[in-house]
């Protein structure tokens, strides 16, 4: 298992400091921000663990109410909303500096059987056939800098459509849609919870992106900011986080300053798993 694979699961593996009331922390090595993916992950394991096994989550909606603080622990207060004879719902508040940074209220049902359908996997060539991301972003930023940045990732991304980068070069390449093939770098025991849980954390990872592709702009292109807002996720099938998942994203909307993008996340086989949705900040100068 990769080192930092292991570091992530360590940063779910949370601290009970009281009934309903958790503990986390941030990677060393974060310097201006928590990351999204992190904080929203670290509350669905506070939510989980205040919920029987045999009730897996089905959604979450979050708010992204302040940028985290990497140096401090994160204080997770869990609210027991309601017990039902189906349904679990969960209400999560991120703390800091004694503000709130995040909020999530997560729904958790026993296993029904119903009607089923599904939306059609898009086509992708198999993540195999792909570059790796260090090779994608080398020419971009150079070896060491490409490295170095894929190094401190959990996962192993390969994308199938433009980097941002890439399209912010070649206007030619923008598009609106984005598809990428990603598992974590390692193999994970048999806890779905925490395939969820990791797959939230990376669905923070690419889908702004896509909202960035459709304009040919990119992140650090010291024009272009943005931070996440809100994140909406559903979880239709369990999945496992170790095998690869098609990420397809596409964004509807963009203006006043935010863009909606959403996503669906398919495994190998062509099971839809998740969908997402987020809307995001994003401003950019005219320097």
């Amino acid at each position: 298992m990769k080192e930092t694979l292991k570091a992530l699961l360590d940063l779910l593996d949370l601290e009970q400091i009281e009934n309903d009331i958790f503990r986390g922390r941030s990677p060393e090595d974060r310097q201006q921000r928590v990351f999204g993916g992190q904080v929203a992950g670290q509350a669905l394991v506070a939510a989980g663990r205040t919920v029987p096994v045999n009730r897996p989550v089905h959604s979450l909606h979050a708010y992204f109410i302040r940028p985290g603080d990497p140096l401090v622990p994160i204080v997770y207060t869990v609210d027991r909303v309601r017990d039902g004879r189906s349904f679990t719902t969960r209400r999560v508040l991120a703390v800091q500096h004694g503000k709130a940074i995040f909020s999530l209220s997560a729904s958790f049902q026993i296993v029904e059987d119903g009607p089923a359908h599904q939306a059609a996997m898009p086509d992708a060539p198999a993540p195999e056939t792909l570059p790796h991301a260090v090779e994608r972003l080398t020419p971009v930023f150079g070896e060491r800098a490409a490295n170095a940045f894929v190094g401190r990732r959990p996962f192993d991304v390969r994308h199938v459509t433009p980097l941002t980068w890439e399209a912010a070069k070649d206007p030619s390449l923008a598009t609106p849609e984005s598809k990428v093939w990603l598992k974590v770098d390692g193999e994970l025991p048999d806890d779905p919870m925490l395939h969820v849980c990791l797959m939230t954390y990376a669905s923070d990872m690419t889908l702004l992106d896509t909202v960035l592709l459709n304009h040919g702009l990119a992140w650090g292109d010291k024009r272009t900011m943005g931070a996440s807002l809100d994140h909406a996720m559903w979880f239709h099938r369990p999945f496992r986080a170790d095998d690869w998942l098609l990420y397809y994203q596409d964004t509807p909307f963009a203006g006043g300053a935010r863009g909606l993008a959403r996503g669906q996340v398919f495994t190998r086989s062509g099971d839809l798993v998740v969908s997402v949705m987020q809307e995001g900040l994003v401003r950019v100068s005219d320097s």
